[in-house]
């Protein structure tokens, strides 16, 4: 099988009526020998958030001299980047032989594996193949069903924070929701919460407390924040001082508390942990796609926010870094709050270039534009993220205005394959 074939067969595999649970993903583990039985691991949950804090846990970890795996989803321009092991992607040769294997046992099941259940035990394989020491564990969409959740040998549970995203199949509340993302703790393990909700926490610290889990929070009033731009933050935290990230957006520096927050709890089981390694280590941590930088000359900065709670930190992080408004390209997803999207991006947009993602959830980019345009923003429908980039770019030129890419992390590859090309006829 080439890597190629791999990647066929795997997105060539539909979930969508698939009932939900654990027991395909289960199956499928146990005839592979059940990998993940031998790992540690750090399984993080939660609406937002959770990518930028498994980068982060994971550069701290590899500096501590650990070998470590991370598992997160979507992948961003390569499949790839969904399995990495001390920050380096699965070589497209080991993740064809790994899927060769388990093809024919997933292909033999009466009820067969979704593409993320096949995804997760490949990266199972792989993470125990390589003898990672710990294994930082991206939940997919949920927590209690989601096929992460075969885990049980779990060194803390992290719930990011959360909000109203995925109604259909997670709950129409955030209690609800959260009770779901709560099915990742397991019995006797430390739980680390990193959102606002009291509410939301009460439902966490239920749950832990039946499994008989300790149960810490983030206390983001501890944050002193010294320098910030688009290019990353200088802060302290608690006892902690002049801890500098690269990573922009004004909601990095609480990504980064939640990861101290987790450090401290994991000192005990990992000893390796050092101030040092702590500091370097989110110094060093690079994820794409989250208030990124893509060009300097114009400015053109990317953020995958797709939801409101998303959106709404996209655009405080904007109205701190830039005095004047921003023009704007974004996509958006029909089944997406996308009023609430657009009277939170109206605040900062002098225009807006509107694109119809490549889904057949999308929201079409003329009733997009009709929406911008409600809330007195100037809009543009476009019919690709080609033209829509070099309208924005000819823009920002004579405006000086700084460009916001906002949506699906799904369309990142193209808005910067799309930026090379528009600067390329320059």
């Amino acid at each position: 099988m080439t890597h190629d074939e791999a990647l066929e067969y795997i997105h060539g595999i539909s979930w969508t009526f698939c009932k939900p649970g654990l027991d395909r993903i289960r199956e499928l583990c146990d005839k592979l020998g059940n990998p993940q039985d031998s790992l540690k691991f750090v399984q993080v949950a939660g609406t937002n958030g959770k990518g930028s804090f498994c980068s982060m846990l994971s550069a701290i970890l590899t500096e501590s001299g650990l070998k470590t795996g991370l598992y997160t989803s979507p992948y961003i321009l390569e499949f790839g980047e969904r399995m990495r092991v001390n920050g380096k992607n699965i070589p497209n040769d080991t993740l064809a032989r790994l899927t060769e294997r388990v093809r024919p046992i997933a292909d033999s099941m009466t009820d067969k594996p979704t593409e993320f259940e096949l995804i997760t035990a490949i990266a199972l394989l792989y993470f125990k193949e390589e003898a990672c020491d710990v294994v930082v564990l991206e939940c997919g969409m949920g927590g209690r069903l989601d096929s992460t959740n075969i885990v049980n040998t779990s060194i803390l549970s992290v719930i990011t924070g959360i909000s109203l995203d995925h109604t259909a199949f997670l709950g129409d509340t955030v209690e609800k929701i959260a009770k779901e993302k709560a099915g990742i703790i397991k019995k006797g393990v430390p739980v680390l919460y990193g959102g606002e909700s009291d509410t939301v926490y009460d439902v966490i610290a239920g749950e832990a407390a039946n499994a008989g889990s300790p149960v810490y929070r983030t206390d983001y009033s501890e944050i002193t924040l010294h320098d910030f731009s688009y290019r990353g933050a200088k802060f302290d935290y608690k006892h902690r001082s002049d801890v500098n990230i690269s990573l922009a957006g004004l909601y990095q520096p609480r990504n980064a508390s939640l990861v101290l927050e987790a450090v401290d709890i994991l000192k005990s089981e990992i000893p390796k942990i050092t101030e040092e390694s702590i500091k370097k280590g989110l110094a060093k941590a690079k994820w794409p796609a989250r208030f990124e930088t893509i060009c300097e000359n114009p400015l053109i900065i990317f953020d995958g926010a797709h939801n409101p709670e998303g959106i709404e930190a996209a655009v405080e992080s904007a109205k701190s870094y830039f005095t004047d408004k921003v023009t704007v390209l974004s996509g958006v997803l029909k089944d997406k709050d996308y009023r609430a999207i657009s009277a939170k991006i109206s605040e900062i947009a002098s225009e807006a270039y509107t694109i119809t993602p490549d889904s057949p959830r999308a929201l079409p980019a003329e009733e997009y534009a009709a929406i911008f345009k409600e809330y007195g923003v100037k809009a543009t429908p476009t019919v690709s993220i080609s033209e829509a980039i070099n309208l924005a770019i000819n823009s920002a030129r004579h405006s000086g205005n700084p460009i916001l890419c906002l949506g699906s992390l799904y369309t990142y590859g193209d808005v910067v394959r799309a930026i090379e090309e528009s600067l390329l006829k320059d």
